[in-house]
């Protein structure tokens, strides 16, 4: 099973595209202790919630400089965190937006791959091919998800440059489509509808399945309805993902009395719902 097949499989199995970021910030988690063991039990504790009460994400994301800002005991801590929700079958995306060359890159595969067991990971393509091709090809049964236009502001300085006619953005799609082995996936931000309407129309065109990881819905204000218009265009919407991180891990912060655990679940259940009845 290649990581696209993974991606339905998971969809049909959990009833969600929702990707759940696990990105821990030690000010905003209600335990005690050092951070490789808070982190740890918030995680294993919100994990334990969504078994009991059947609320699944259809992936996750933990984001590696989370946990690396907090030393080497973190970045075990988030070894283990992997290992507990891909036991539960749900595909892990190391988001570590890696992008070297030669060795560097085939090290940097590895250690997604084969340490952290990571299902998929985000990639940079500034220095092109030879910064995926580790990545594909010695694992062609794992995802790759390419940035192409990211949610941030300053994302325009570069990605919405014209090259040939068309913005920068519009050519990176086109290079993942010229690149593409199963798994190739594609970044584009909620945070700008008009350019993911058009990544998914060059996407759609191509007959090929690209899963997109949509960041940007929520804090940062990107529009679900928005997004899902343009995903509703696909032939089959269960290999992409919305990602939701901080809006559902400290959704305890809008609900006082209400156990970090069960508002982060209960965060997960309504955004599931609300994706499912538009």
């Amino acid at each position: 099973m290649n990581y696209t097949e993974r991606l339905k499989e998971a969809s049909d199995r959990f009833n969600s595209i929702v990707c759940l970021g696990l990105d821990p910030v030690m000010e905003d988690i209600p335990e005690k202790g050092e951070p490789a063991e808070c982190i740890l039990r918030f995680y294993e504790n919100i994990l334990d919630k969504i078994v009991q009460k059947k609320v699944f994400p259809g992936s996750v994301k933990p984001n590696y400089a989370f946990y690396a800002q907090y030393g080497l005991k973190s970045i075990e801590t988030l070894e283990k965190i992997i290992a507990l929700y891909a036991r539960e079958g749900i595909p892990v995306i190391l988001d570590v937006k890696r992008g070297d060359i030669g060795k560097t890159a085939q090290a940097y595969a590895r250690e997604a791959y084969e340490y952290f067991k990571a299902d998929a990971v985000t990639l940079s393509p500034y220095l092109g091919y030879d910064s995926i091709g580790p990545f594909v090809e010695e694992y062609p049964d794992k995802g790759s998800y390419i940035l192409t236009k990211t949610s941030n502001r300053s994302s325009g300085e570069i990605q919405d440059v014209s090259y040939n006619g068309a913005p920068f953005y519009e050519y990176m799609a086109a290079m993942i489509l010229k690149w593409h082995h199963p798994g190739m996936g594609s970044v584009v931000g909620a945070t700008y509808p008009e350019q993911l309407d058009a990544i998914s129309s060059i996407f759609i065109a191509s007959g090929k399945e690209v899963p997109l990881l949509i960041p940007g819905v929520g804090t940062q204000g990107g529009s679900l309805a928005e997004v899902l218009r343009s995903l509703k265009k696909f032939p089959d919407m269960r290999i992409h993902r919305i990602n939701s991180s901080s809006a559902i891990n400290y959704a305890y912060k809008k609900q006082p009395g209400i156990h970090y655990a069960d508002a982060a679940v209960e965060a997960l259940k309504q955004l599931n719902e609300e994706i499912g009845s538009m």
